[in-house]
């Protein structure tokens, strides 16, 4: 198989450098599947044009839409609010999964370019030893995943990563950690996730997991991230990621009645008119969620996004918020940016501590720290 690289992007191969990861938000064409080791960053925001090729040995769900090799030429990338595009090679045994950020036809052009070497066919790869088994029709959830049912909050300590890890490590962190963030969608996600799926859901739930659902889509005009929403267009582009994030949530088998969390990074708060725009963009994000009956929640920073929500008039709040605050305090309340009164009880989650490695059952992950008395899944 021949891929096109185009002049100043990266070429890696996950195979042989098993400490890189898959991120879609720099120029690089990724081959192989990523490791369990790989080094990636707690978070990643923000996204540009990457492709990652690996092997074809997802469950069923990610064969679906395959393309035959010799229509390549003719690709269109679809425009869609996740930027990114899933083609799956059944003749050369790979899914191509293609990200974009603000050029399209630079993707558009790279999938084109790609060719299968002559009298080369491939089969399927078996599937990872990790790979959990879907349970057979009307079969009983696991025992923990029934008890999680019955409240829709949780008092735990919980970890956010940029990419969900593998189920082996997820068995490993157990003990340390009852929730975890995963990222199920959206236009800045900046990491792949090759091992986000719906089984994958059904597993980690298993073993006694919550989860934070997080869309990161567009963000603030005043940030410093190239793909964001307008002024003008913020009220149309909140209701759109609502949209989208519960298809994303959907597919992972995310029923309704659970929290989605839109991430929206830090932006200028003084620029009244942005701060205004994040607002409208918000008011949407919730009344959207609400709309189509999940329950809407908003991560950001304490003294931009989660203050200004707090303190704006006429702007749909959300049912819960995630918070930044990296004063290495584990509380979720007696913040001084974030009055008691504002999201009590049981509604809150704090980010106390960013980036930084640690090590349970010799499995190490790059994870920022929360603290969760609040809406999880």
């Amino acid at each position: 198989m021949r891929v096109p690289v185009p002049e100043g992007w990266e070429v890696v191969r996950l195979d042989r450098e098993p400490s890189r990861c898959a991120r879609f938000d720099r120029h690089a064409i990724y081959l192989g599947r990523q490791g369990d080791g790989a080094g990636c960053p707690a978070r990643a925001v923000g996204r540009t044009e990457a492709v990652h090729v690996e092997p074809l040995d997802g469950p069923p769900a990610r064969r679906t839409g395959a393309v035959r090799a010799g229509r390549l030429a003719r690709h269109s990338v679809p425009v869609t609010d996740g930027r990114e595009d899933v083609v799956p090679l059944p003749e050369a045994g790979v899914t191509i999964t293609g990200a974009y950020g603000t050029d399209r036809a630079a993707l558009e052009r790279v999938l084109r370019g790609t060719r299968l070497r002559a009298r080369w066919t491939a089969e399927p790869v078996p599937p990872r030893g990790d790979e959990p088994v879907p349970p057979k029709a009307g079969a009983p959830a696991p025992r923990s995943e029934v008890r999680a049912k019955t409240r829709t909050w949780v008092r735990a300590k919980g970890f956010d990563t940029c990419t969900a890890p593998s189920l082996k490590a997820m068995a490993a962190w157990r003990r340390a950690y009852g929730v975890a963030n995963i990222y199920i969608g959206g236009a800045s996600r900046g990491c792949a996730q090759p091992n986000l799926t719906r089984a994958w859901v059904r597993a980690v739930r298993g073993m006694g997991y919550r989860l934070i659902p997080t869309y990161v889509g567009l963000q603030a005009p005043c940030s410093r991230y190239k793909t964001r929403f307008t002024a003008q267009n913020a009220s149309a582009q909140g209701a759109r990621a609502a949209a989208d994030a519960v298809r994303d949530a959907r597919a992972l088998g995310i029923p309704r009645r659970k929290p989605i969390y839109f991430d929206i990074e830090a932006y200028r708060s003084r620029d009244t008119e942005c701060r205004r725009a994040v607002m409208r963009f918000l008011h949407s994000w919730t009344r959207k969620l609400k709309a189509k009956r999940y329950v809407p929640g908003v991560y950001s920073s304490v003294t931009s996004g989660i203050r200004d929500l707090g303190a704006a008039r006429g702007t749909a709040r959300p049912t819960a918020v995630w918070y930044a605050h990296w004063d290495g305090v584990p509380t979720v309340y007696g913040d001084r940016y974030l009055p008691d009164r504002w999201w009590p009880p049981h509604r809150r989650i704090k980010q106390y501590r960013g980036g930084h490695r640690e090590r349970h059952g010799g499995v190490t992950i790059n994870v920022d720290s929360n603290t969760v008395d609040g809406r999880v899944y």
